[in-house]
């Protein structure tokens, strides 16, 4: 009965030491090596990661998660997760990359929607562009508008302005698999 009434307790908790940091002025939030670094007066920004966000000086409203995530970001409304998302950013806005080097060398362009590695990983200045699996679009540098779904998809489009193009990875529209696409102008 004693060792039972003693499991029940359970251990001692204790508080994280060194206790994180991260509440900064502005609403700012950073953990990791450099994170934030340059930081003087944007506001509502989350740098986590060794480098995350290192060159923002005044922009607002970025996230960063993960080494070198936004590393020369100065723009505004940019969401990256994973290593080397959204790495090269300088002045693009409102992308969002999710994914090791997801739209690693994209320095200029905007809204961008990249999710998995390395998709959009050689744009630099394309906008409006979707990607979604392994290398879609990933040696797109300049092409604007394009939607890719699926691994490989469009990964040798390198300038295409093609708008409301929509390519699906062969695998997406093998037999059996139930899908349909239309696509109307």
């Amino acid at each position: 009965m004693a060792l039972l009434s003693a499991g029940a307790a359970g251990p001692k908790a204790y508080a994280v030491v060194p206790p994180p940091d991260g509440g900064y002025p502005g609403g700012n939030t950073a953990e990791g090596q450099a994170a934030l670094l340059s930081l003087t007066s944007g506001q509502f920004n989350t740098a986590v990661g060794f480098w995350s966000l290192r060159s923002d000086t005044t922009a607002s409203v970025n996230t960063a998660v993960g080494a070198g995530a936004l590393l020369l970001n100065t723009a505004e409304g940019n969401t990256a997760t994973g290593a080397g998302a959204l790495l090269s950013n300088t002045t693009g806005i409102e992308n969002t990359a999710s994914g090791e080097s997801a739209l690693f060398s994209s320095n200029t362009g905007d809204r961008n929607t990249a999710f998995g590695a390395n998709v959009l990983v050689s744009n630099t200045g394309g906008s409006f562009n979707v990607g979604v699996g392994f290398n879609a679009l990933g040696d797109n540098t300049t092409g604007a508008s394009n939607v890719a779904l699926g691994a490989n998809t469009l990964s040798s489009n390198v300038s295409a302005a093609i708008t409301r193009l929509l390519a699906l990875s062969p695998a997406l529209t093998a037999p059996g698999m139930g899908m349909s696409m239309s696509a109307r102008a």
